[in-house]
């Protein structure tokens, strides 16, 4: 009975709460997704489904460009994040206790305490001093180094939990057969922390593909990203096919975070 009485779920006024919440989150990103499929070209007036707004949108060579930039961001920015913070969490679960290491965990997560905006104000601030004083500017390579950055502790955290629950007698056993360091994490470490790596690229992957403040802020002319481009179009005569792109974007969102959650859960 004392357990009980600790459960949230069963406290008076829980359900409405939760449902009052959700349907305020939702409802309006369901209202967006259904009128997408209007085949009235004004918004807020509902006169039939229609597919043609989503055929629009395919169409648009905007959202063709931007969906391009957007994936050749994200995907680089995925890759690299991921391999950084896999060193980034081998280095801090996997070995002995070290001077430094609780302010290198700190440093890593980081940007997750940052309001956003600062962060991409500081890169702004820090790309612009490094082509003044040098005359560097990597052009598309400035958003693809600032999506990294930020999309590592993102990438880290589902590796790190995931080597945080690997059993360490494995590579003791391992060593005992006389594997080399190397070949114990080939062999036995890099097959057992692969969920991890697959969960943590895809959330990195999804972080950086609906990112907007940093993108916004970095991008330069044609360099627009999806996020960047669904806003600019906000400020045009809105029509369904701005409904259309979210709902494709939303779409996409969703499907990594599944992906994401489900590769997270997976155990030996």
């Amino acid at each position: 009975m004392a357990g009980r009485g600790t459960d949230v779920r069963r406290q008076p006024g829980f359900g409405l709460i939760a449902g009052l919440c959700l349907t305020i989150l939702y409802a309006p990103i369901l209202v967006l997704v259904i009128f997408a499929f209007n085949a009235n070209s004004i918004v807020s007036i509902w006169t039939g489904v229609s597919l043609d707004w989503f055929a629009k949108a395919l169409d648009n060579e905007g959202f063709h460009q931007a969906a391009t930039n957007t994936m050749i961001v994200s995907i680089t920015a995925t890759i690299i994040a991921t391999m950084a913070a896999t060193a980034a969490a081998l280095g801090t679960t996997r070995v002995r206790s070290w001077r430094g290491q609780s302010a290198a965990y700190m440093t890593i997560s980081l940007p997750l305490m940052v309001p956003e905006i600062i962060t991409a104000v500081a890169t702004l601030s820090f790309f612009a001093l490094v082509a003044s004083v040098f005359g560097i500017n990597l052009g598309l390579g400035n958003l693809i180094v600032a999506h990294t950055v930020f999309c590592i502790p993102f990438a880290y955290m589902p590796i790190r939990a995931r080597l945080e629950d690997m059993d360490l007698t494995l590579d003791h056993a391992a060593a005992d057969l006389y594997a080399t360091p190397w070949m114990t994490f080939r062999r036995v470490t890099l097959p057992l922390l692969a969920p991890g790596i697959v969960s943590g690229a895809a959330l990195a992957f999804i972080v950086s593909f609906d990112d907007f403040t940093i993108s916004q802020l970095v991008a330069g002319p044609g360099q627009q990203t999806l996020p960047v481009f669904i806003w600019s179009m906000t400020r045009r005569p809105m029509t369904p096919e701005l409904n259309a792109m979210c709902a494709i974007l939303l779409g996409i969102s969703i499907l990594f975070i599944s992906f994401s959650a489900l590769i997270g859960q997976r155990r030996r």
